[in-house]
């Protein structure tokens, strides 16, 4: 009886988690499925509510717009180069640090965590950062975009526990006893190990670097921008104007709906590089992130 009352509570348990994780997924996932059938619906009908599940009026008009900037290809290309090599940068930069923070025999190891944790809480603002960045010749330099923050420190952390928690230290040892150097060992056992945390502040990197139009704006000027500055400036222009809508047939209506259509059109292409890329590394993420949160 106990049994069977047992086998009741747990599957009654497990149809409210079912259905807990299905609200969550609807409410996560509906609003970005709400922009891409917005995307390719007339905007009057999505105003109107029209586009609750399905799109309503199709039309690739905003796509059409999007793509016919000269600017929009060398801003995607621009693009992905920065996130391929700030990713690669930023990887490494955090192993190297987070890896000799995690060694025990490290001299000065407490103290140079807490160095790198005070720059989690105070740091020079925005204004002096650029002042290093021009005195050092990088205005205008895609190295710009990697250096001021080539280590974010949060992730240095999660990297360092990592290491000490999963990382077996009798592998360690045993390498070293065998001949390898640490260098050899770094990269013959470390690495291969610590694939997972690896995929989880690649997967953080690349989405930082893909979506980040603020620093280019900043210290690139109008040199190599990347595809959100360049989708800012097409939003931008498609901002309604007195002399923009006489030269539209439709007039102030007709600008105003392909603005909104640009602006949904924008974010779908923002972002689908991203959700394409992410189903690669998923299996890592949970599985290197939880790791990685383990307090040592």
């Amino acid at each position: 009886m106990n049994k069977q009352a047992k086998g009741v509570s747990d599957r009654t348990s497990d149809i409210i988690l079912v259905a807990i994780c299905a609200i969550v997924l609807l409410i996560v996932a509906y609003p970005l499925y709400y922009v891409v059938i917005a995307s390719f619906s007339n905007p009057y009908d999505v105003y109107a509510g029209k586009t609750f599940l399905l799109p309503s009026g199709f039309t690739l008009d905003g796509y059409k717009a999007v793509f016919a900037d000269p600017k929009i290809m060398p801003g995607f290309f621009n693009s992905v180069k920065y996130t391929v090599i700030g990713t690669i940068f930023s990887v490494i930069m955090l192993y190297i640090t987070a890896y000799p923070l995690a060694q025990k025999d490290l001299p000065g190891r407490k103290f140079l965590s807490l160095f790198f944790v005070f720059t989690m809480y105070f740091g020079g603002g925005m204004i002096p950062t650029y002042l290093i960045v021009k005195q050092t010749g990088l205005i205008g330099n895609m190295w710009s975009l990697f250096l001021p923050g080539g280590v974010g420190v949060g992730n240095m952390i999660i990297v360092r526990n990592y290491f000490q928690n999963s990382i077996p230290h009798d592998l360690v040892e045993a390498a070293e006893i065998d001949g390898a150097s640490k260098f050899r060992t770094f990269i013959s056992v470390v690495i291969p190990l610590s694939m997972p945390i690896l995929a989880v502040q690649a997967v953080f990197a690349m989405v930082a670097y893909w979506n980040d139009w603020f620093t280019a704006m900043i210290y690139l000027g109008g040199k190599g921008q990347p595809l959100p500055l360049v989708l800012r400036g097409i939003l931008i222009k498609s901002a309604a104007s007195t002399e923009q809508a006489g030269m539209v047939e439709g007039g102030f209506a007709e600008l105003n709906k392909l603005k909104e259509m640009i602006k949904f059109s924008s974010m779908i292409v923002a972002a689908l590089p991203m959700l394409i890329a992410y189903p690669f590394v998923q299996k890592y993420f949970e599985k290197g992130f939880m790791a990685g949160a383990v307090k040592g």
